[in-house]
């Protein structure tokens, strides 16, 4: 009888302890989840509509404005940061396949919120032959709602838009796979660039 009141009073004083633990656990998890959300509310450019305008500096200092590609397509992909594993195997498949896409009257530009230094560093490194573009103050990335935060640090989440020649957003890839994706996009311009835009 001892015994068992000894029991109770260990696991009625364990009770509180226990709850705390899972109280604490439930916040991290759900912390978790919404540092990874979207930075605003803004919605993400859909198929058919204008694409936001953008105005940055490319790795060689460089101006590179939406407007000055009218007329052309345009594969704009945003990637989390320099010289990481997933976004250096993504930027390579792109150079691999640069001239393939070029083939099909398409340009390549990638967009972080790295800065000029970083991206010519980059650049130079993996001998990349297209235009990487400083979204330093991710005006960019909010426009495209692709802008992210894990913590205090913030980073554009991986997507593409291919933009048509008259400046309209043409395709979505809300999730990329960095191996596949050059492969993926060249799969689709064949298509896209077979039909006639509006």
């Amino acid at each position: 009888m001892i015994n068992n009141k000894a029991v109770m009073l260990k696991q009625h004083r364990l009770a509180p302890a226990l709850l705390l633990k899972l109280a604490a656990l439930s916040f991290l998890v759900i912390s978790s989840i919404y540092m990874m959300l979207p930075l605003h509310a803004a919605a993400t450019p859909v198929v058919g509509s204008q694409a936001p305008e953008f105005d940055l500096l490319d790795q060689n200092n460089k101006r590179q404005r939406l407007k000055d590609y009218r007329g052309e397509w345009l594969v704009l992909y945003f990637y989390p940061k320099d010289d990481t594993p997933g976004c250096t195997t993504e930027a390579c498949n792109f150079r691999d396949d640069y001239f393939r896409i070029r083939a099909l009257g398409a340009v390549v530009m990638g967009v972080s919120l790295d800065d000029v230094t970083s991206h010519k560093a980059f650049s130079e490194k993996y001998h990349l032959p297209f235009s990487l573009l400083a979204d330093a103050k991710k005006e960019v990335a909010r426009s495209y709602n692709v802008l992210r935060s894990f913590g205090t640090v913030s980073y554009s989440s991986r997507q593409t838009f291919i933009i048509d020649p008259q400046g309209k957003i043409a395709k979505h890839y809300p999730s990329v796979s960095a191996r596949q994706h050059a492969t993926e996009i060249i799969h689709d311009l064949k298509k896209l660039t077979a039909q006639p835009t509006k």
